[in-house]
């Protein structure tokens, strides 16, 4: 499969709208689009999702090892993959150059072009360079010019470029193609899409043939990575596999694709809605993604599901809970407007909104004691973002010690019963989930 890194030249440039534009725009042209994002993202895979009708994959060295982020991307489906980047080209530990070197992509770059023209070329002509000073072997091989009018200003930036970087086409300015910001991020994209006819002007802008022609095939062997998931995955002891109940729903609806794919093909997944009021399905162990139940306290704290889970918690059913999850598997919740709402009350936290982010990094945690998703003395890499904060009781029990990140006062991984709850989102590169439902049969 052929691909693209739609990259930017800072945070806020329009790379998150210049890729829908892509992803239209090649659709349009007979293309078949697998839409993918560069680091540990939940809210721009959302957009892409609802585009193009496909799971984004997550494409992120920290999260999947170098070897296991080229797996998710060999498992992709399509013509030409469009990822988009994070940052600037350039930004932080695992930048997007770095994952464009590591996959062997082209990098289209995104830059504003609101008060320039000239300079628009003279800017990607320096990130171009910047790679061999970087050490990095990033490809910059094309430019789509962001607010940008037509006419004298396209042209501009257009014939200022060097051969060696083709104009790819322009994103117009317009209210239309602004998406609403939130806290953790944009709004998911089954929220606040863009329109159809917004989005359909944007491409309109793009040179879909030409930036078909960037893209290119990477040069290590895709085959040799589409199978498996790790060298030597940790199987489930039951040969038919058990049964995992996932909560999907507004609540909970921060899952990366290849965690589903993964629990699919170790056992049957159940999925319910905690939300929407939904039993609590049989099951052999429970898995309640990140997401946003602040925003749906009040029906969590309402619905049948959490009392059934602390019922079959306390009788000794495995139940992961990542961010989201773990704020739901607390004693309390309390938003930012005061309200505080009883959880599942099986950690033994209160949990509380904040107005500021209280952690965002890559993290690395270390078992202290073999939990659910690691034997003692394991390291398990993830990512953590969230706006609240949580006050654990005195006596509370921990799974992992932090050797990067914040977790919970430098620990992590409320543990109770055979509970285990994180701020932490893992992904199932890193051997969590196939050690999660091996336990389920222990």
């Amino acid at each position: 499969m052929r691909g693209v890194v739609v990259a930017g030249t800072a945070s806020g440039v329009g790379k998150t709208v210049t890729t829908l534009a892509v992803c239209r725009a090649l659709e349009r042209e007979g293309y078949a689009v697998q839409p993918a994002k560069a680091g540990p993202d939940f809210i721009d895979p959302s957009h892409h999702a609802a585009v193009t009708g496909k799971p984004s994959r997550t494409l992120d060295p920290w999260l999947e090892g170098d070897d296991g982020m080229r797996r998710t991307y060999a498992r992709g489906e399509g013509d030409i993959c469009v990822v988009e980047g994070m940052m600037g080209l350039y930004d932080g530990d695992t930048s997007t150059a770095r994952v464009a070197a590591l996959l062997d992509l082209p990098v289209v770059l995104v830059a504003d072009a609101r008060a320039g023209m000239q300079s628009v070329a003279a800017t990607a002509y320096g990130f171009r360079t910047y790679a061999d000073r970087m050490g990095i072997d990033a490809d910059v091989a094309g430019v789509i010019a962001s607010r940008a009018h037509g006419g004298r200003h396209a042209e501009g930036i257009r014939d200022a470029l060097p051969e060696e970087l083709p104009y790819l086409g322009r994103i117009p300015p317009s209210d239309d193609l602004e998406i609403p910001e939130r806290h953790l991020g944009l709004h998911l994209g089954d929220e606040a899409p863009l329109s159809d006819e917004a989005l359909d002007a944007a491409a309109d802008g793009v040179r879909a043939d030409a930036l078909a022609e960037v893209a290119r095939e990477p040069e290590w062997d895709t085959e040799e990575f589409e199978a498996g998931i790790r060298a030597e995955p940790v199987q489930a002891t039951n040969s038919d596999g058990p049964t995992v109940a996932v909560a999907r729903d507004e609540a909970f609806c921060f899952v990366y694709p290849s965690t589903l794919e993964r629990l699919e093909s170790l056992g049957t997944v159940s999925y319910f809605s905690p939300v929407g009021g939904d039993d609590l399905p049989d099951c052999d162990g429970v898995y309640l993604p990140g997401g946003y139940p602040e925003r749906f306290a009040a029906d969590l704290a309402s619905s049948p599901t959490l009392p059934a889970l602390a019922d079959r918690a306390a009788d000794g059913l495995p139940v992961f809970g990542e961010c989201g999850g773990l704020m739901a598997l607390s004693e309390s919740l309390t938003t930012t407007d005061g309200d505080t709402h009883e959880m599942a009350g099986i950690l033994p936290a209160d949990v509380t909104m904040q107005e500021r982010y209280q952690a965002l990094d890559h993290v690395e945690l270390r078992a202290t004691d073999g939990t659910l998703t690691a034997d003692a003395g394991e390291t398990l890499r993830g990512h953590e973002f969230h706006y609240s904060s949580a006050d654990p009781a005195t006596d509370a029990r921990f799974a992992f010690d932090v050797k990067r990140g914040t977790g919970i006062d430098g620990r992590e991984g409320l543990t109770e019963y055979r509970t285990l709850g994180t701020y932490a989102h893992v992904h199932p590169e890193s051997g969590a989930f196939d050690r999660f439902v091996s336990r389920l049969t222990d």
